[in-house]
């Protein structure tokens, strides 16, 4: 049974606060950044290469110079007791995203194909490591974050795991009205998770096991929605396991909460959206359709 944790404002921004530091180098260029930090995250990303991973991290980037520095700042200093691999793939960037992932020593590869399906499929391809964590670019992950879901995925009968995550605040997000939007948020996704776990997945905090996704593949046909898609069809080998341990909440940005021109709206349109839904959120259908509008031509 999917249990419920309802935290308090007090202890939400407590345990958020893991993510300070890398905020100091989100949304600026690699020479806003001081050299003493560029030097230790270097150092601490060479401490994280493995020639035999158990698992292989692996972000995905799109013009990210400005925000990927702080996600692998983050990667490297996660605490975890097996070896990793962190791979970026660079997925058709016009910007500096290349210069970043070189300075830093990265492994990285190309995919020239735009889109999400396309990147995550090249990662998979390249992966070493048992286990495969999907990572975004504009993601910050907490100190334990890989060690949690690797834990997750270790258990007997478990094909797949993910997680919830927070957005980053800034002058147009407030920190109390992104709590609220998040709790609600939350709660519809434990619901949800109940019958239909794989609509809950998103593929900044996806992980699973390399060998059984290799099997299936990212759907790399579709605009959006190929983790999903990938979890729903990991189903035939095992359970997916949505994680509401705090160690694995990651922090993104918030730039789709925007969508509808406006915080408040956006978060209004879901609200009304959510209430339409709400009685499929306990019904077996899974019988999903591919909308037009999603599909690439």
């Amino acid at each position: 049974m999917t249990q419920i944790v309802v935290i308090n404002r007090r202890n939400y921004n407590l345990y958020m606060s893991w993510y300070k530091k890398y905020l100091s180098a989100y949304e600026k260029l690699l020479e806003e950044i001081p050299e003493n930090a560029v030097k230790e995250i270097q150092h601490k990303l060479d401490l994280q290469k493995h020639e035999n991973p158990l698992v292989s991290v692996v972000a995905i980037a799109h013009n990210e110079e400005k925000r990927i520095l702080s996600c692998l700042w983050s990667l490297s200093e996660n605490i975890c007791n097996f070896p990793i691999e962190i791979i970026v793939i660079n997925n058709n960037s016009t910007d500096r995203t290349t210069e970043v992932l070189n300075i830093f020593g990265v492994k990285w590869f190309d995919e020239l194909k735009k889109g999400p399906g396309h990147a995550r499929q090249c990662g998979l391809d390249h992966a070493k490591g048992k286990y495969y964590i999907c990572i975004d670019a504009d993601t910050l992950y907490p100190p334990y974050y890989i060690q949690t879901m690797v834990d997750k995925l270790r258990k007997p009968g478990v094909s797949c795991a993910f997680s919830l995550w927070s957005f980053i605040p800034d002058k147009n997000h407030s920190k109390l009205g992104l709590f609220f939007y998040e709790l609600l948020r939350d709660i519809y996704l434990l619901l949800q998770s109940i019958k239909h776990p794989e609509l809950c997945v998103r593929g900044m905090v996806f992980g699973f096991n390399t060998e059984m996704g290799l099997k299936i593949g990212f759907r790399t046909d579709i605009i959006r929605g190929e983790d999903g898609s990938l979890a729903y069809a990991l189903k035939e080998y095992g359970k997916l396991v949505l994680i509401t341990d705090k160690k694995a909440r990651a922090l993104t940005g918030n730039s789709t909460l925007n969508a509808d021109g406006s915080f408040f709206k956006s978060f209004l349109n879901r609200l009304i959206k959510a209430f339409k839904n709400v009685t499929n959120l306990f019904s077996e259908n899974n019988n999903y359709k591919d909308e037009d509008s999603n599909l690439i031509k």
